[in-house]
């Protein structure tokens, strides 16, 4: 079994796509003509995201997203040797800090953004 892609459903997905490519750098790959879906180029596996509706459509029902400002409850993780300059990037493009840059005690360093769609964005330096 191998992780394929992920897929974040959100209200305007041209919107997430360009504020991902403005806050992160990470160029679209494919956008469906409809808007209603897209990926971006991200490495062996592919984020991507896609409206609402086509999320009732496959799963038959509705399910419960993004209402209060909180970041969804699950999260994307990009890594960067420079997570302090990705982060005051993400927030220059209009994220929102949970977390400014830190050194774990692992050796890692972490931050954490709530992008304007609601998705949780951890910045952090590769595992070695």
């Amino acid at each position: 079994m191998n992780f394929a892609y992920t897929i974040v459903y959100v209200e305007d997905v041209p919107a997430s796509l360009a504020f991902f490519e403005q806050a992160f750098g990470l160029e679209c790959r494919f956008r469906h003509e409809s808007g209603a879906y897209g990926e971006l180029a991200t490495g062996a596996t592919t984020l991507s995201f896609a409206q609402h509706e086509m999320a009732r459509a496959s799963l038959g029902h509705d399910y419960r997203k993004v209402a209060d400002g909180a970041p969804l409850g699950m999260q994307v993780a990009l890594s960067t040797a420079d997570v302090a300059a990705a982060y005051a990037r993400a927030l220059k493009a209009g994220a929102f800090g949970l977390a400014a840059p830190v050194a774990k005690p692992w050796g890692q360093t972490v931050a954490y953004v709530r992008c304007p769609d609601g998705t949780l964005v951890e910045i952090c330096t590769p595992m070695n």
